[in-house]
């Protein structure tokens, strides 16, 4: 008997919905088991997590607030990570740019709050995150046309030196460092949101959505318009197809990577710019590590614009909801959501395995196995 492995032809739509959702399902009845293990009964415990304990909660409209500041940087994110993607430009540095954005956002927050009008601030901590951020990526993509170097490395490795300098920033204690409150005795950041914050709109009662919520909804609209409308969005799609063929039809292929990944991390850039404003501080954690989880919401979603808000909608659920389910079943740490998460896409990857390629096995001396 053997067993081959042949490209599929074709994948109806059905089916490849069958796969993924098949896929989610197995993912949720092995945490089910490790949940039934621990004496924990998984149905309620999904329950509480899906829902992010909002059933019969009096303040469930703070945690829906809650869950869409995490929502808004995580797919700004994502969408921005999912561009270099689609060049083949391997940009693992969101956690640095995104770091990068946010000290830029902070600085301007706290030199020109109270000094120059609300809106006027707020358009130039995005414009100045989204500057930091996009030269950080900028110089990886540089070096990458220039030298022929390794992006994912390079974009690794800035993740760490943008964290020390962030570090830096909030532990050094010195006259210079308008980062730090100047009367505090050990160093604490500023915190500038009483001074400058984006702006909520009330929707009923208490909730009140935050006008990045629109602000992201539009960007992902005007990506989406981008990709598949523009030539540049065509330049992109070539080049992450064939470099060579790009060259042969004409294309400035070094201009294009370049001009992508400076977009690229610009966008990264303006979710820290939205975080930071909305939160009013930064810190070391100021991140939530949307850097990395981009990287899963982008292949989780098959580079598709579209696609990202509604994966990056359920793993914001998955992390909102295992915090308050964490409140509720004491046994069960609030990181199982990661334990998840990884499960969930190490079976999507199985599931597109089994999308593009089929399994057949053959009786020996059997040719037919085309």
């Amino acid at each position: 008997m053997r067993i081959h492995i042949v490209k599929r032809e074709n994948c109806s739509l059905l089916q490849k919905c069958g796969l993924y959702v098949g896929a989610v399902l197995i993912a949720l009845v092995l945490g089910g088991v490790l949940l039934l293990s621990i004496g924990v009964d998984p149905i309620a415990y999904y329950t509480e997590m899906f829902t992010m304990g909002t059933i019969g909660n009096r303040i469930a409209y703070k945690t829906f607030m809650n869950y869409l500041k995490d929502f808004v940087p995580l797919v700004l994110t994502s969408v921005a990570l999912s561009l270099a993607f689609k060049m083949r430009f391997w940009n693992i540095g969101g956690e640095g740019q995104f770091i990068m954005g946010a000290i830029a956002t902070a600085w301007v927050a706290i030199k020109l709050g109270g000094v120059l009008p609300t809106a006027v601030v707020l358009i130039l901590m995005c414009l100045a995150a989204m500057v930091a951020a996009g030269l950080y990526g900028l110089l990886v993509a540089a070096l990458k046309v220039k030298f022929g170097t390794n992006e994912t490395l390079l974009t690794l490795m800035l993740n760490y030196v943008a964290l020390y300098v962030l570090t830096y920033l909030l532990e050094t204690k010195a006259a210079w460092n308008f980062f730090l409150e100047p009367t505090a005795l050990r160093p604490v950041p500023q915190s500038f949101d009483n001074v400058v914050s984006f702006p909520s709109i009330p929707l009923g009662g208490k909730f009140a959505l935050n006008i990045c919520v629109i602000l992201a909804l539009a960007v992902g609209a005007l990506i989406y318009v981008y990709l598949k409308y523009t030539k540049q969005g065509y330049e992109i799609a070539v080049v992450g197809d064939s470099a060579g063929t790009a060259r042969y039809a004409g294309m400035k292929v070094n201009r294009i990577v370049l001009r992508t990944v400076f977009l690229s991390a610009c966008l990264v850039g303006l979710a820290a710019a939205f975080k930071v404003g909305t939160v009013g501080t930064i810190s070391t954690t100021i991140t939530n590590d949307v850097g990395w989880t981009g990287i899963i919401v982008a292949w989780l979603s098959q580079l598709n614009t579209g696609v990202i808000f509604v994966v990056s909608a359920l793993i914001c659920v998955l992390h909102t909801g295992s915090v308050e389910a964490a409140a509720s079943f004491s046994r069960v740490d609030s990181s199982f959501a990661n334990m998840l998460q990884g499960v969930i896409l190490f079976l999507i990857l199985a599931a597109d395995f089994f999308i593009r390629f089929r399994v057949v096995i053959t009786k020996k001396g059997d040719r037919n196995h085309g």
